[in-house]
């Protein structure tokens, strides 16, 4: 067996003879798998709606999220009593609108996400490479360290970390960026140790390949699968526990709209104008869940063995 169809087997990736000829040929049966779990479309287009929102905040926006109109304060949704359609999802406590709030929040969560997780993902991977290729003292230096950081409590340790660095988007995407880093470091290593007592590493070794080329060759191309199902799945938990900061006022600066800056602030409205929470709150809920189906057919997709059972 070559080393391109080894490689492709083990990843969990384009097993099909035909699928593995050409680029195109491998996104045509990548989509094929993706079009018969509808439940997984369902999450990518979910969650490209609001990349797509976050990209293009600036242009469709119904009003300027930072406006602010004293006159038109705490209006309710177009289908409440005194809507109008001027402001669809109603406005919050300084006339703001709210709908453009939660579209420009959007940009605050995907950038805290994407760029938190490819820092834990870049990083951890590094990290976890040399730990479980090289063992013996190193991996225990290392394994202790990231269970040290494990051990902590997730939220009080991220809740201080804010609370002592301030409310900038930048600390927000270093404080999910590095104590994110043990999990991709964990799966990282338990994948590296499974794979360097494998034939095709022993090959390797065998004939001389330097441990370099056998850990960019052979090992690295064989973790991007589990790696990028984890990243999916912490990227949708970074968008939750950033909100979460938002909340405690611990996230971006109150002018900056967030998710989670305008939950806080509906908060003491909540029982006599929910739509000020409410709609937030949904924004979150339905990023989270369109990730979360996403990451779970992207699971499957890499596994052959998930795959054989669903056929």
């Amino acid at each position: 067996m070559s080393e391109k169809k080894e490689t492709a087997i083990s990843t969990g990736l384009l097993i099909d003879e035909k699928a593995d000829r050409s680029i195109a040929g491998k996104i045509a049966y990548v989509w094929r798998l993706l079009w018969r779990d509808k439940a997984g479309l369902l999450g990518l287009i979910m969650f490209l709606s609001v990349v797509f929102a976050a990209v293009f905040s600036p242009w469709i926006t119904p009003h300027d999220p930072m406006q602010q109109n004293i006159e038109a304060s705490k209006q309710a949704p177009v289908w409440g009593e005194e809507g109008t359609a001027e402001h669809i999802l109603g406005t919050d406590s300084l006339g703001r609108d709210v709908l453009s709030r939660i579209i420009y929040g959007s940009r605050v969560s995907i950038t805290v996400g994407f760029l938190g997780v490819m820092m834990a993902f870049t990083l951890g991977m590094i990290i976890g490479l040399i730990s479980g290729y090289k063992g013996g003292r190193t991996d225990n230096i290392i394994m202790t360290l990231v269970n040290m950081i494990l051990s902590l409590p997730y939220l009080v340790f991220v809740v201080f970390v804010a609370a002592i660095l301030g409310n900038s988007l930048l600390n927000v995407i270093l404080i999910f960026g590095f104590t994110d880093i043990p999990i991709f470091v964990r799966v990282t290593r338990g994948e590296v140790l499974r794979l360097r007592e494998e034939g095709f590493i022993e090959a390797a070794k065998s004939i001389g390949q330097t441990t370099p080329k056998i850990i960019f060759h052979h090992i690295m191309p064989n973790l991007l699968g589990p790696l990028i199902t984890l990243a999916t799945f912490e990227m949708s938990a970074m968008i939750f526990y950033e909100a979460g900061l938002g909340f405690l006022g611990l996230s971006v600066p109150p002018t900056i709209p967030s998710w989670g800056n305008m939950l806080a602030m509906g908060r003491q409205y909540l029982t006599v104008y929910p739509w000020m929470s409410v709609y937030p709150g949904l924004a979150i809920v339905f990023t989270g869940f369109g990730m979360n189906l996403f990451g779970d057919w992207l699971r499957d997709a890499m596994d052959p063995r998930m795959r054989r059972k669903k056929k």
